[in-house]
């Protein structure tokens, strides 16, 4: 080994040593701060708190009522004397007599009596007698209830022509109830085209009887077939 060797090892030595020396005495410092006497007293200081409930307080006695005051007596009605009993005695009646007059006077009631210059009035005139109407009467043309437009066709074609006579009963509202062919045109197709459209548009003014009420009548026409030139 070189001396440098040996140099070095002793310096290492010596500084092991001294921070040996360091340590302990920290150590020993540090036991003098942590003496048993100053950790005595840091516990004689702090005491144990102990915490208890408080005691619910008692309720207070109920106050006694206050005496209730003597009640006074009433004092008595007051009543009011009665009226004094007065004894009275009836007077004597009094009799009157009335005397009759020497001469009486006398109503007389005059009677009503007519100005001759008034004349009495004049009886009203009698109402007018109600409208009569033996037959019905019609509404209208009658020439319009049939024209050349209902003419059957088949007769129209064959230029067949002819007059139908009819009669119609004509109810209480001035329509026709029934229609029968008095006289035949000679063709049965021109005799129901004759009460078919007079049934259908003629419309009349019913018959009246002596009342003035409407009553059932019968009507009386004819109607002449003809081709138009």
């Amino acid at each position: 080994m070189s001396y440098v060797d040996q140099d070095m090892t002793g310096n290492r030595i010596v500084s092991a040593v001294v921070t040996a020396i360091v340590m302990v005495a920290l150590g020993w410092g540090l036991i003098i701060a942590l003496n048993r006497d100053f950790v005595r007293e840091v516990l004689e200081d702090t005491e144990l708190i102990e915490i208890v409930e408080d005691e619910p307080e008692p309720e207070p006695e109920p106050d006694e009522p206050p005496p209730e005051p003597e009640k006074q007596a009433e004092p008595p009605p007051i009543v009011a004397p009665p009226p004094p009993i007065q004894f009275n005695t009836p007077p004597p009646p009094v009799r009157t007599q009335v005397e009759e007059p020497k001469n009486p006077v006398r109503t007389v009631t005059a009677a009503p009596v007519e100005d001759p210059g008034t004349a009495p009035e004049p009886p009203p005139p009698p109402p007018p007698p109600p409208p009569q109407r033996a037959n019905p009467e019609p509404r209208g043309n009658p020439g319009r209830w049939a024209n050349s437009n209902d003419y059957p066709s088949r007769a129209l074609r064959e230029e067949r022509e002819g007059t139908t006579r009819f009669r119609v009963v004509v109810n209480t509202k001035g329509r026709v109830d029934s229609c029968t062919v008095v006289s035949s045109s000679g063709h049965n197709d021109l005799d129901e085209a004759t009460c078919k459209n007079i049934q259908r548009r003629a419309r009349f003014r019913p018959a009246l009887d002596s009342n003035g009420n409407p009553m059932q009548g019968t009507w009386s026409n004819a109607v002449r077939w003809q081709i138009p030139r």
